[in-house]
Parts: C-alpha cells; sequence; structure tokens
C-alpha cells in the first residue's frame, strides 16, 4: 500500500479504531507499563452555565492559581540533573513519559519509518532533552495511559512526564509542576448528528465519557453531585485512555465525550462525523510533571519554558495545531509565568 493510500486509509472511524489497536498492541509487547441529585428542572431544561472559579483549599492552593505554584527558573545543576547526566551508554537519556495516542500531541505516526512519535508534547520533551543532555535525541519516550501519570512519576519509572497534563491543587500535592506551555478547556465532543449542544441540560440522560484520573471526571461528578449538571447524566463510562472515549463513542456505547477541548479538536479532525458542542466551560494550564523534591529539574524546565516561549513554542503550534486549533494561537498561549514568592 502507498503512503497516500495508507494515510486515506487512517480517516474516519475505521482509521481511529486502527490506531486504537496499534496503540494497544505497542503499549503490550514494547513499553510494557501497567495500565492500570438530580438537577433543578426537568430533564431537558438547559442546567446554568458552570462557575470555573474553586475555593482555596487548607494549604490555600486555588485550582485557578495552581499554575502558579512552580519555582522560578534557573540554569545551575542539581542532584536530580546530576543523576540524570551520569547515566552511561544507551541509558543516558531523559526518560519522558508521553501519550503515543493524541493525535497532533503524542501520536505514533503509522506513515512515517519506525512509526516515530510525533507532536507538540513530543517537540517540548526534544527541546529539554537538548538543554540538559546537549542532544534533542537524547530523549526515552515511554507511552504511559492517563490513569498512570502520577504513579510513573513517583514510582521513577520517567523522570518528567509531558503529556496534556492539567496543572491542579491535587495533583500539586503529590507532583511537582513547571509553568504552563498550553492553555485550554474542557468542552463537550459528540456526533454532529446529536441533539447535545454542549455543557448544559441538553446531557441529561446521556451517556458520557471520561478518563479515569482526568480533570474531567473531577469536574463532571462535582457538579453533579452540586446540581450543576443534571443528575441523570450518566458518568459510569471511564477509560485508562482518552483515546478509548472516541472510539466507545465511535461505536455508539455512549453518547457524548469531555475532554480538553485542545485534544478533543485533533479528535474532530480524525473523525469528521464528530464535532465540539458548545463553548469551553473551565480554563485550564497544561504543565510539565516530575517529582516533588525535583526543585533543580522544575526551575531547568521553567527555564527552557521562558526561551521555549520566545523561540519554538510558535513554530511546533504551527506545525501540529494551527490545523484544528486555527492559526491564531492567542486563545492557546498561557499567560506569562509566575512563580512562588521567595523561590
Amino acid at each position: 500500500m502507498d503512503a497516500r493510500r495508507a494515510r486515506a486509509s487512517l480517516r474516519g472511524w475505521g482509521g481511529v479504531a486502527t490506531m486504537a489497536v496499534l496503540c494497544a498492541l505497542a503499549l503490550a509487547f514494547v513499553l510494557l507499563l501497567p495500565c492500570t441529585q438530580r438537577a433543578p428542572g426537568e430533564p431537558g431544561r438547559a442546567a446554568p452555565r458552570v462557575a470555573t472559579g474553586a475555593q482555596a483549599r487548607a494549604d490555600g492552593c486555588v485550582d485557578a492559581e495552581a499554575h502558579e505554584r512552580t519555582l522560578a527558573p534557573a540554569g545551575a545543576d542539581g542532584p536530580t540533573i546530576e543523576a540524570i547526566r551520569a547515566r552511561t551508554g544507551a541509558k543516558r537519556k531523559l526518560v519522558v513519559g508521553v501519550d503515543q495516542n493524541s493525535y497532533r500531541w503524542g501520536y505514533r505516526n503509522p506513515n512515517t519509518e519506525g512509526a516515530r512519535l510525533e507532536g507538540f508534547d513530543i517537540d517540548l520533551a526534544h527541546r529539554i532533552a537538548e538543554d540538559i543532555l546537549g542532544d534533542r535525541d537524547a530523549v526515552q519516550f515511554k507511552a504511559i495511559p492517563t490513569n498512570q501519570r502520577i504513579p510513573a512519576i513517583q514510582d521513577r519509572r520517567v523522570d518528567m512526564v509531558v503529556r496534556t497534563m492539567t496543572i491542579t491543587c491535587d495533583r500539586l500535592r503529590q507532583v511537582a509542576f513547571s509553568a504552563p506551555y498550553f492553555r485550554t478547556g474542557q468542552q463537550v465532543l459528540a456526533p454532529k448528528s446529536s441533539a447535545i449542544t454542549g455543557y448544559d441540560g441538553s446531557l441529561a440522560g446521556k451517556k458520557v465519557c471520561t478518563a479515569t484520573g482526568s480533570t474531567a471526571y473531577a469536574k463532571l461528578d462535582a457538579d453533579r453531585k452540586a446540581g450543576r449538571l443534571p443528575g441523570s447524566t450518566d458518568l459510569s463510562t471511564t477509560v485508562p485512555n482518552q483515546l478509548d472515549c472516541l472510539v466507545r463513542l465511535q461505536l455508539g456505547e455512549v453518547d457524548a465525550v469531555v475532554t480538553d477541548g485542545a485534544l478533543a479538536a485533533s479528535q474532530a479532525a480524525q473523525d469528521p462525523t464528530v464535532e465540539l458542542k458548545g463553548e469551553p466551560f473551565t480554563t485550564e494550564y497544561y504543565g510539565v510533571a516530575m517529582k516533588k523534591d525535583a526543585d533543580d529539574l522544575v526551575r531547568r524546565v521553567n527555564r527552557v519554558l521562558v526561551d521555549y516561549a520566545a523561540n519554538g513554542w510558535q513554530k511546533s503550534y504551527d506545525d501540529w495545531l494551527s490545523a484544528t486549533l486555527g492559526e491564531n494561537p492567542a486563545a492557546s498561549k498561557p499567560p506569562a509565568p509566575r512563580y512562588l514568592r521567595g523561590s
């Protein structure tokens, strides 16, 4: 099969399902990582729009400000970076947890030699490896499912995770984050023919799929309990990897998917029968996640991000995301970084 026919075969429902199978095989045989109430009003009536604010936790953390709880950038080496550099031979690489089935973010492209990983997150991982080890290819990618991002860091299976991971207060209690490198928000993805109109009363009685451990599930669960989402919305379908939700949607097993709008836009580009419904109903920021005691690595990554914002971020956006998110990336650029006082 020539390259043009191969690309064509990957479009649409069959292509995404095929890609999901390929990803599952790659995880199983190559990477070997474990995968591990009633709203006010009758169903069908529009529910109130969801507020994006959050109460301060006991430690003073507020989700809307969580992306500011990171250390100031610095270039000095420390114990974490020294340990990475001390690796010898083929093991002298930065080990990065990524996705391999998020189109245009972290995606194993079957139409390339060796089915190489590519996408916006992959570009950033190469840039960090280049800064720390002097070689952009000195990186070992480990594909990890959504629900294994934090365990992979805590168990030291990876040095960091660059995998469309939202910075939240709960996650900050378990891992450290860099400054944000991308801004997005949760959105609803559903078939074009669906009567669902967005994150509102049209989800009453509908089955919604989310990824286990995702901010999408946490938001929907909290809103349903608080009566901001119809109590009849079925949230029982959760999956290890976000792409699995799209497959469930294509098979008719669920009515909608809720995930980051940036990811949903890429999925809609893969499958022309689905579309984003309504506007984003949260504001979230992606960050690079690392072990909590890896202060030197956090500072180093933050320094890389300062340079990357000025030289590299725009090119990567143009290469991978402009086709799905638009040529003007203003809505996706994170705010100017703010760091912890005294850091």
